[in-house]
């Protein structure tokens, strides 16, 4: 298959383009800069520039574009910033595939499980949960409906709600590694919330099975099948490190120090279960914390 990926740069992007690389795949890239290899086109995506002619030949087109969420307090600047990288890449990507006089079968674009909002308690969610109302929420529908100029076509879109992903080479878990390595890991607040996580491999692999799959479609939950409080994943994370994390990080002080980010991100969670992808046979390589652990730290 030939297959255009937006985000190719980011923690899984890179391995998306890795695993594609394979023989069996062809992988272009969009760049937001003039492209200098042949497996490159340009875009701009803040600026709607992309050339629907480009576009033509690919079996399928990826979205993985997006501001980091967890780098930083959420400036109104960054807030911004957050919305517009995912809304307008999506957007762009969309309108120009609705113009492509040879579209591919599938548009496949990253959400976050962030849609389901924060005020779910101990409910498992599936995709057919309602969705939130809190910042991170907003940005989610915001960013799945930025796909609607497809609605109609015979283009297959596929929303995957990203859960918090897991690798030692980038995102939550690559913080996590130093303090806990010291000894000076703990949980987060009460340490009840939940943490709907999924190891990088899966996401990867999930991406893939959607592009091939064509019973997917719609929003997709990708989060491993076994979800955690947030004391269990530190307990579990400790353990894997064969350390001890006996810490406890107050509510109050993550809320001063990270303000909105810290409450929504850190301090709170939702119980989220992959529903389609079971569904559809979908065999997870990671589905025990304590064991997706061991092998990724």
């Amino acid at each position: 298959m030939n297959i255009l990926v937006a985000g190719a740069s980011g923690l899984i992007g890179r391995a998306l383009t890795q695993s594609l690389s394979d023989g069996r795949h062809e992988v272009c890239r969009l760049v937001r800069r003039d492209a200098r290899e042949s497996d490159e086109i340009a875009w701009d995506p803040a600026t709607g520039v992309l050339n629907a002619d480009d576009l033509t030949g690919f079996d399928a087109v990826v979205c993985l574009s997006g501001e980091e969420i967890a780098d930083s307090r959420w400036s109104p600047s960054k807030r911004k910033r957050i919305l517009e990288s995912r809304v307008d890449s999506v957007r762009v990507l969309s309108d120009a595939l609705a113009k492509s006089v040879s579209p591919p079968g599938v548009f496949v674009c990253a959400s976050a499980i962030g849609c389901y909002g924060i005020e779910h308690g101990d409910t498992r969610l599936d995709e057919s949960s309602g969705v939130g109302d809190d910042f991170l929420a907003e940005v989610c529908r915001d960013w799945e409906g930025a796909a609607g100029s497809l609605s109609g076509t015979d283009v297959r879109v596929v929303h995957l709600r990203l859960g918090i992903v897991l690798s030692r080479e980038g995102g939550a878990l690559a913080k996590m590694l130093l303090p806990f390595r010291l000894g000076l890991g703990g949980k987060l607040g009460s340490g009840r919330q939940w943490m709907s996580w999924v190891g990088l491999s899966d996401v990867v692999r999930a991406i893939i099975f959607a592009i091939e799959d064509e019973g997917v479609s719609g929003a997709v939950n990708v989060t491993a099948p076994n979800p955690v409080r947030n004391v269990e994943f530190t307990r579990s994370l400790a353990k894997s490190l064969h350390r001890y994390a006996p810490f406890t990080i107050p509510g109050f002080v993550i809320r001063m120090v990270l303000g909105e980010m810290g409450e929504l991100l850190l301090l709170n969670g939702a119980c989220v279960i992959p529903e389609k992808l079971l569904e559809r046979g979908f065999e997870f390589e990671h589905t025990n914390i304590d064991d997706g652990l061991k092998e990724l730290v």
